[in-house]
């Protein structure tokens, strides 16, 4: 008897305890709908083929949820023309998200706009489906008023684009600069190395020559007639006798001349040294002193300056084999130089060209196109090349790619008796630009397939295959020819050794169907460049057809 009190207790106890935990999960829900509110809206149920519909999921939550809305296909039979930004505001400790849609559609008839499913942590909400109307334009053309053709009228020119113009001027000036930079500078240098390279004696009666064709004396210019005239002097002794006479004063040459003369080093003429130090001191007092020469003194004094010129020359001992020989190798050193200098200056002047005539090329075509057309960009490559429309696997999988894909061995699937067959197809590799993998497999014996599921196994592979820190979207897809499937996307770095990841993270499109007791695989990888990815993955995925099978085929029936 006691016994069956303490069953009666027990059973009553375990009663109370499941109800409430029944109570506690019932809360729970409760709770976390009253947190979660989804509503969406349309602007109007009625519209004509191409107008746009405005379609709005607004969402209450707690300022920490995370929030997915719908992408892509879900909107089908309607096509979106654009997904508006998130429009976000705070109420105290919640947040109110509105995501609105542009959809439209080209064909007649009614439609309906299935339920969308809103992703709140993990946990799914759907929107009510909507009916809409789609009507045709008619245009009554019978009724439709005639004008009278308009006279032509003249159109004013556009005025002067001066912005534009400005792109053509500075390069133009640019190369008109830099060659005229380098014309006067060869100039320039090519008149002192042509004087460098007289003589000396044949550099002073030059330099006579020039000075008689001046206009120093008529002009009253007894200065700079003078200044020039010790010059010619000064540097001919520099060159010829004593290498500090241009830098010397008057008195310190004469000094230096009496000291080579008692050194023997030459044979100066006491009276020659006279005649340098009175025309010398003669030019320093009408210099410096502003005194006024006698009429035709100077004169006078060019004829002596030559006949010192003479007599010096005279007395110079002629070059020793061996200072001829220096004077070779200088030359020769110096025609390489010159050479060194001509090869730069052909160099900068083809740098400078190829700098300018990229500007241009970039103000005109934009500098992506000149990076890509210098560099080569891969990608936009692949993007305008010309494509392949392919068939792979059983069942069948028809789709456009920039190349073909090469069969490859699996060997990341496990190999198992319920596989009859499989199959493999990719271009790349997963750390490469882009990367394709189209994957079919077969089954023994009829099988049933959970989509889910089966996604969560093919992202595990992907994971396996070198994607770590994988984010992951998922909706449902449905192609052209009806195949419902489902869509996982995002994006993870790639593991190339060890714990080594690539800096930049590669973007992925997953798609996962199934039929006749086997699945259908295809996955797009590639490294967003803003340009060209994009569009190559939308181009193949808007190009997968699949083979309707027999079971699909009975199914519509």
């Amino acid at each position: 008897m006691q016994m069956k009190e303490n069953k009666s207790y027990e059973a009553k106890i375990s009663f109370l305890e499941l109800t409430r935990n029944l109570f506690m999960l019932f809360l729970f829900f409760t709770v976390c709908l009253s947190q979660a509110q989804v509503s969406s809206s349309i602007d109007t149920t009625q519209i004509r083929i191409g107008e746009e519909i405005i379609y709005s999921i607004q969402v209450e939550v707690d300022s920490t949820a995370l929030v997915l809305f719908p992408e892509g296909q879900s909107f089908n039979p309607l096509e979106v023309i654009d997904s508006y930004d998130i429009d976000t505001t705070r109420l105290q400790d919640k947040i109110r998200l509105i995501k609105k849609y542009g959809l439209t559609q080209f064909d007649s008839g009614s439609y309906s706009l299935p339920s969308q499913r809103v992703v709140i942590n993990n946990m799914s909400f759907n929107t009510d489906s909507v009916n809409l109307e789609v009507f045709n334009i008619l245009v009554d053309t019978t009724k439709q008023k005639m004008f009278h053709i308009k006279p032509a009228f003249e159109v004013e020119e556009p005025g002067f684009d001066f912005e534009k113009l400005l792109y053509w001027i500075v390069p133009i000036l640019l190369i008109i600069g830099i060659v005229a930079f380098f014309f006067f500078r060869r100039r320039k240098r090519k008149k002192t190395e042509s004087a460098k390279q007289l003589p000396p004696y044949e550099e002073a009666i030059e330099a006579l020559k020039v000075l008689d064709h001046s206009h120093f004396l008529e002009n009253d210019n007894s200065k700079s007639y003078y200044s020039s005239l010790t010059e010619i002097l000064k540097r001919y002794i520099g060159r010829e006798v004593d290498d500090a006479a241009l830098e010397s004063t008057s008195n310190e040459l004469i000094d230096r001349l009496i000291l080579h003369k008692d050194a023997g080093s030459f044979d100066f003429d006491t009276e020659t040294i006279n005649k340098i130090d009175k025309i010398l001191k003669r030019a320093d007092l009408i210099k410096f002193a502003k005194m006024k020469e006698l009429e035709g003194q100077a004169k006078t004094d060019r004829t002596v300056v030559e006949d010192i010129i003479n007599e010096t020359k005279e007395i110079i001992p002629e070059p020793t084999e061996e200072e001829l020989l220096k004077n070779k190798l200088y030359l020769e050193e110096l025609r390489k130089k010159q050479l060194k200098r001509k090869r730069i200056k052909i160099v900068l002047t083809a740098f400078a060209s190829v700098i300018i005539a990229a500007v241009i090329f970039g103000n005109i075509k934009g500098f992506d196109e000149l990076k890509d057309k210098t560099l080569g960009n891969e990608m936009r490559n692949l993007s305008e090349g010309r494509w392949i429309k392919s068939e792979y696997g059983s069942p069948l999988i028809v789709i456009e790619t920039p190349r073909v894909l090469v069969r490859t061995v699996d060997s990341l699937v496990p190999k198992s008796v319920l596989i009859k067959r499989k199959s493999l197809f990719t271009y790349g590799h997963i750390n490469d630009l882009l990367y394709i993998r189209v994957s079919t497999i077969k089954f023994n014996q009829e099988q049933k397939l959970e989509l889910e599921s089966s996604l969560d196994m093919s992202l595990a592979l992907l994971e396996k295959a070198g994607a770590k820190n994988l984010v992951v979207k998922r909706e449902d897809f449905e192609t052209e020819n009806g195949i419902k499937g489902i869509k996982a996307y995002g994006d993870f770095h790639v593991q190339v050794s060890g714990n080594k990841l690539l800096k930049k993270k590669s973007s992925y499109e997953l798609l996962l169907f199934a039929q006749e007791n086997g699945l259908q695989e295809v996955l797009v990888v590639y490294k967003d460049d803003s340009r060209f990815s994009e569009a190559i993955k939308d181009r193949i995925i808007n190009s997968i057809e699949l083979e309707i099978t027999q079971e699909k085929k009975k199914k519509n029936e």
